[in-house]
């Protein structure tokens, strides 16, 4: 039976996008089918509607699951003529359609009819919910709020007018509230009928602020820029004074608005832009027809900052930019994680959730796996170090993990040289001060040439490395490198763990590891695997980016060591000893190495799930297992995949990749004592994220 969450939002501007985005992430890690309905959706085409356009892109649903019902002009046509009935019956036509497929149904109620429309708004959604059997989640903007009980106040009347419209209310939700007085709403606002708080969000600039991405669509300004438009707004300055008076007002973010014949506050913003003692604008617009000399032009082209035009007159410009605000839609990366980050702070969906009966999921998806990473790492919070602090990916992922806040971040590099790159690039972080452990929802940012670190690391380092002749001064300079400095912050607990390699060479990430943090007691090597994400499930595939050619007792190894991490991760492991030979059908040196690390697995483990050496079609499909090895219990349900060497496995990894639409997590680096991993240098800031994740979940196990 499907279990259908009616949003709705009981007073303007509530935030609904936010609870609706954290509400589908707690969901998409629960249930195996989730579903998207807007009954009444904005634009005249559904997929045009900003909230089905940004659950698709979030979460990568398709047409089926993210859906609308009728377009907001045909909604009033039929409530101006009276057919409420006939607009009620299509969305349940429709919702009822969803419900054939879907476990659970997000359905976002209607609103902005318009300005006198909040009884008629109320009354759809309630019929609505109330004829689709939702529960319903409700939200009020607690914005503008004076003092605690104004609120308190609303959650009773939106209480009493839910309950007298014979609603099932499932829960309420206070967003955008004072951050001041948050923590006192929380605690003043008594349990519902079913025993459940009432969650209250406070107000997030990050989220609240808009964008030059946020101007540039909602005035239709030209948008074919080079750079980043995701860039906050944290104000808008109109230039109509003297260039020395205006320099002095600017500020880190301002939108700077100015006619386009004033050639001197272009230069002289273009000019504080470029220098690094000086504020870095998030944008400069360029208002009315006028005309810009030819080097202004030139020199506009090479800003770093995006410059817009508009032909209206500077007046008309700064209001048109004043009422633009901060929206959470597709293609804003940065609103969404603040989103994501915020629902996860002050919402237990465990307990909201738990007021319904969900279907516990049969399967793991793409995306459920990827998401359940960030909230595994949340929930026993490490310290990661970024050593590539001067690439803008690491800075970007760096800021996406501020805001999702899932794990505490250092980064290394030339602090002048990485705050000037955040700055150019409109990237918002907030840096702790000194070497002592980030301040939560901070990024600690350390110089190795600078550092006192430094100096402690290398003794260190010299002592570890004295049989291989390593002085003291060898030391020192090792130490300069960022993958030696932060891989001695993991040997010596000023962090968990460490990722690298968006800049550098895989040896360059792992050598540091090898010669000091060393392998596990009972592992003899290094080694790799890939979380496949199919469809429906997660293999591990291992070894496919370390180990060239390993030996039978190798092999072992590798074969353990995955088991161990597939289990970390949430997959049962079920193991195959890849071959081009099933069972006892073959014989040759490759076929003879694998038979033995096969052995050597059962030998050190009775109880291990392992089969080899099998063909990997023999591994995955039952009906060819239960010809060519009846009596095994892993063939043909395997999880884990060792692969003869890494020439087999390199390859077979990116042929499932590219043939099946497969997502490959990794490479994840295994063995070690701590966790060190690398990225590859064409990664996304996805990648990093992901991996990052990934890493923190390592260092919980230690």
């Amino acid at each position: 039976m499907t279990t259908g969450i009616f949003l709705e939002a009981l007073t303007p501007r509530a935030g609904k996008a936010l609870v609706c985005l954290g509400l589908a992430d707690s969901l998409i890690r629960r249930a195996d089918q989730v579903g998207y309905f807007r009954p009444v959706h904005l634009t005249d085409a559904a997929e045009d509607d900003p909230g089905i356009r940004l659950m698709r892109e979030v979460f990568g649903l398709d047409e089926a699951a993210a859906r609308g019902g009728v377009s907001m002009s045909r909604c009033r046509e039929l409530l101006a003529a009276g057919e409420q009935d006939e607009l009620v019956s299509t969305a349940l036509a429709v919702y009822s359609e969803m419900s054939q497929q879907f476990d659970v149904i997000i359905v976002d109620g209607a609103d902005m009819l318009g300005p006198n429309a909040a009884s008629a708004e109320f009354d759809l959604n309630a019929r609505l919910a109330n004829n689709m059997g939702c529960s319903v989640l409700a939200v009020i903007n607690g914005a503008g709020a004076e003092a605690p009980e104004d609120i308190v106040s609303s959650v009773e009347v939106t209480r009493a007018e839910l309950h007298a419209a014979k609603s099932d209310l499932l829960g309420i939700v206070v967003n955008r509230v004072d951050p001041a007085i948050a923590d006192d709403v929380a605690g003043r606002i008594p349990v519902g009928r079913r025993g459940g708080q009432v969650y209250v969000i406070p107000e997030d600039t990050a989220i609240s602020h808009p964008t030059v991405d946020d101007v540039v669509h909602e005035l239709e300004l030209d948008s074919d820029f080079p750079m980043s438009l995701d860039r906050d707004i944290q104000a808008v300055k109109v230039a109509a004074m003297t260039v020395g008076n205006f320099l002095e007002q600017m500020a880190d973010g301002d939108f700077v608005i100015t006619p386009a014949d004033r050639s001197d506050v272009v230069m002289a913003t273009l000019a504080s832009a470029l220098s690094p003692s000086f504020p870095v604008p998030s944008g400069l617009l360029l208002s009315g027809d006028l005309d810009t000399n030819q080097t202004t032009r030139d020199l506009v082209g090479a800003a770093p900052f995006p410059v817009l035009r508009s032909p209206v007159d500077t007046y008309s410009a700064a209001q048109a930019v004043g009422a633009v605000h901060g929206r959470l839609r597709a293609g804003a990366p940065r609103k969404i994680a603040a989103a994501l980050g915020q629902w996860s702070r002050r919402v237990d969906d465990k307990e909201l959730l738990g007021r319904l009966e969900l279907p516990r999921p049969a399967t793991m998806t793409p995306l459920r796996f990827l998401h359940q990473l960030i909230e595994k790492a949340r929930s026993d919070r490490r310290g990661i170090v970024l050593p590539e602090g001067e690439d803008v990916r690491v800075l970007r992922a760096a800021e996406i993990i501020q805001r999702r806040d899932f794990c505490e971040v250092t980064l290394l590099g030339r602090e002048a040289a990485v705050r000037e790159l955040a700055q150019a690039e409109g990237i918002d972080l907030s840096f702790s001060p000194g070497e002592d452990a980030p301040v939560h929802g901070s990024v600690r940012l350390i110089d190795p040439a600078q550092s006192p670190l430094r100096e402690s690391y290398a003794e260190e380092y010299a002592r570890l490395r004295s049989h291989k002749g390593v002085s003291l001064e060898d030391a020192r300079e090792r130490m300069l490198e960022g993958a030696y400095f932060g891989t001695m912050m993991v040997q010596r607990g000023d962090v968990d763990g460490m990722v690298s390699g968006a800049a550098h060479t895989t040896a360059n990430t792992i050598r540091p590891a090898l010669e000091f943090v060393k392998t596990k007691e009972d592992v003899k090597i290094v080694s790799s695997v890939f979380f496949m994400l199919l469809e429906d499930r997660a293999l591990v595939y291992g070894d496919c980016a370390v180990n060239p050619n390993p030996d039978a007792e190798q092999l072992a190894d590798i074969a353990r060591a995955s088991a161990q991490t597939a289990r970390e991760f949430g997959v049962e492991p079920r193991v195959a000893m890849l071959s081009y030979s099933t069972g006892g059908s073959g014989a040759g040196a490759d076929v003879d190495k694998v038979r033995e690390a096969t052995r050597l697995v059962r030998e050190s483990d009775p109880s291990f799930e392992v089969e080899g050496p099998i063909q990997y079609d023999a591994a995955t499909n039952t009906s060819i297992a239960a010809s060519k090895l009846p009596e095994s219990q892993v063939a043909g349900r395997a999880t884990v995949f060792v692969f003869p060497d890494l020439n087999t496995g390199n390859n077979t990894y990116k042929a499932v990749q590219q043939s099946s639409g497969a997502v490959a997590v990794g490479p994840v680096l295994q063995g070690l004592r701590k966790p060190v991993n690398d990225l590859s240098r064409g990664c996304t800031v996805d990648d990093i994220v992901n991996t990052v994740a990934i890493t923190a979940i390592q260092a919980q196990s230690i």
